[in-house]
């Protein structure tokens, strides 16, 4: 699809996360919006892109709206997180794991067949008004396409519904997979979002 379009991509992994250099409990969505914003100035520089991020990667795409607005031709979130440390597992932490991350600085989170070290500076930085996305609106007329599992366990369905309705003149879409966990990395999964970014490309202008 990309070499039929003659388009370039560019897959990144933050600083602490999988093959990256850094420690996980070091980093933050400040730092790592920045990981993204640089990379993308350094290696796409000034053309256009089209941002694709997964659960935390769309807060993250959510937030170079803020920086390389004018590069952005379409974007596509799956599992979309937006603002999740707040909103969803810090509501969801009982008085013990909170008193824990006060106290000690970190404590390790399971959720959904999930684990996660969640530290207090982390959960802070997520607070930031730097870091909120749902409360501005980005008045953009591009293609923006919302992919979630209908029995996604980690964030529910709503936080995909909640990210279209920030962008008030886009071409907007939610395809909710049938049977979809958050991950949606099944070989059938992945054609769906594959033909939802085939129909991004060719609504960008």
């Amino acid at each position: 699809m990309l070499k039929k379009n003659k388009l370039g991509f560019l897959a990144l992994e933050y600083s602490g996360y999988g093959k990256s250099s850094g420690e996980f409990t070091k980093g933050n969505i400040s730092t790592w919006a920045n990981d993204a914003k640089q990379t993308i100035k350094n290696i796409v520089k000034k053309n256009d892109v089209i941002l694709i991020g997964s659960s935390m990667g769309a807060w993250i795409s959510l937030l170079l709206f803020k920086s390389i607005k004018k590069q952005i031709k379409g974007f596509m979130g799956i599992g979309s997180a937006p603002e999740f440390l707040t909103r969803i597992m810090w509501k969801k932490f009982s008085k013990k794991t909170k008193s824990e991350i006060i106290k000690k600085g970190i404590s390790k989170i399971k959720n959904g067949g999930y684990e996660y070290l969640i530290t207090n500076q982390l959960i802070k930085d997520g607070r930031k008004k730097q870091n909120k996305v749902l409360n501005v609106k980005i008045p953009m007329k591009i293609p923006v396409t919302m992919v979630h599992g209908q029995k996604d366990e980690v964030v529910p369905i709503k936080y995909s519904r909640e990210v279209l309705k920030i962008f008030s003149k886009a071409k907007k879409k939610l395809n909710i997979i049938k049977k979809g966990d958050h991950s949606l990395s099944s070989k059938k999964n992945l054609n769906i979002i594959c033909k939802e970014l085939n129909n991004i490309i060719k609504n960008t202008n």
